[in-house]
């Protein structure tokens, strides 16, 4: 039976703080699933395409594999792993292994996570331009606060030809002119955010994610600018706490997101390549 919970940002940080007064809960660990009685698992997963692959599992493969899925909606990158850590999720499905990292080693998370399910090409849209070309000396460029993303971001500039030079730790504050010979400027702000810097008309350009490029209706194919998926690294995984490995709930919905059935949904839903399933 699937069970659907959206929470904001804002609406979440409440019920997480309550939740989060006596510190993390221990994960319940469930040792073998039986069919006839499916165990639930909760996930939280960013609305698309995340719950939409989950939710293609819950109905179609997760009860004859003994799941029952309950899936928590999050619209923004920093309540899913709180809330994982907390013990109110089993387990989440949103991010790729820089920012897994990040989060790891800046906020303390004991997290394992899975290999690669998706990805969701980075792209770069623009309301006053046909073609990156007519970026003009001194463009305004909105761009993630995130630092695993931002870095993403401006190597997704430099594949365009507006930077020179950008290494993996990159950040806008640290550009120097030769690295910005254009002399871009650059609007940093909270990923869910960007697509209303999209509508200014000050703004030449835009780099959203990719699920929020689904969120808004929009289309790789829309792009001036979308990011290789040669040696791409940001592929999306299902991560868990660490006590929970063992758990057969968690490695029934691994395998699951890994079959078949998943790859050939994901191709079939979006044929354009706005998610691509990872080799």
């Amino acid at each position: 039976m699937r069970k659907f919970l959206t929470l904001t940002a804002t609406g979440i940080a409440a019920s997480l703080a309550l939740s989060s007064c006596g510190g993390a809960t221990t994960p319940t660990v469930v040792s073998s699933l039986d069919p006839a009685n499916p165990a639930v698992i909760t996930v939280g997963a960013s609305p698309q395409p995340h719950a939409r692959i989950l939710e293609f599992v819950d109905e179609f493969l997760a009860e004859d594999a003994g799941l029952d899925l309950e899936i928590t909606e999050f619209d923004d990158y920093t309540t899913p792993n709180i809330a994982l850590s907390d013990g109110d999720l089993d387990a989440n499905y949103f991010q790729h292994l820089p920012y897994f990292e990040s989060q790891v080693d800046g906020q303390g998370y004991d997290f394992a996570h899975g290999e690669g399910v998706h990805i969701e090409p980075y792209a770069a849209f623009s309301e006053q331009h046909q073609n990156v070309s007519d970026i003009p000396d001194g463009g305004r460029i909105a761009i993630t606060n995130d630092p695993s993303n931002q870095a993403r971001a401006l190597t997704l500039l430099q594949d365009a030809g507006l930077l020179e030079g950008i290494a993996d730790d990159a950040s806008v504050l640290a550009l120097s002119p030769e690295q910005n010979p254009m002399g871009l400027e650059f609007i940093e702000n909270q990923p869910e955010l960007l697509l209303n810097d999209l509508q200014d008309p000050s703004v030449d350009l835009a780099i959203i994610n990719g699920n929020y490029i689904l969120d808004a209706g929009l289309s790789t194919t829309d792009a001036l600018v979308v990011e290789s998926l040669d040696g791409n690294p940001y592929a999306n995984f299902l991560a868990w706490n660490t006590a929970s490995d063992g758990d057969a709930r968690i490695a029934k919905l691994e395998e699951l997101l890994h079959s078949p059935e998943v790859t050939a949904y994901i191709e079939e839903q979006w044929p354009s390549g706005d998610v691509v399933p990872a080799s």
